[in-house]
């Protein structure tokens, strides 16, 4: 599925993590689905704290990603319901985050944020 038929539909996406805590609401994410990761933390416009990791993916990992899709966004305050997208969605420890996926570059970024203010959702 393209992620941007995933944004329109909550409910068709699952959260996908490193080291899941509920195991019946998340995946994990694949062993070698990151080829490289740039991993920076810094403090945001509003002078609060964010990490931030940036990569190469091997999106043929994930059964739900289509390969030559060019990408869209997910976060944990928009989508539909803005609940966020997958709905309750969250990076762990922060308030806010947004991610996007482009399974076609191949490449994925996701920043976690104290502040929602430090994850805008549009540019």
């Amino acid at each position: 599925m393209d992620i941007g038929t995933s944004e329109e539909n909550p409910g068709l996406t699952q959260t996908l993590c490193t080291y899941p805590y509920n195991a019946t609401l998340q995946g994990t994410i694949p062993q070698g689905f990151f080829r490289s990761v740039a991993f920076a933390k810094g403090v945001g416009i509003t002078g609060k704290p964010y990490v931030q990791l940036t990569g190469c993916i091997v999106p043929q990992l994930v059964d739900r990603l289509n390969p030559a899709d060019s990408g869209g966004q997910y976060d944990s305050n928009g989508g539909v319901t803005l609940q966020g997208n997958p709905i309750g969605s969250q990076c762990l420890g922060y308030a806010s985050y947004v991610q996007l996926i482009e399974p076609g570059g191949p490449r994925a970024c996701i920043r976690c944020c104290i502040d929602p203010v430090d994850c805008p959702l549009t540019l």
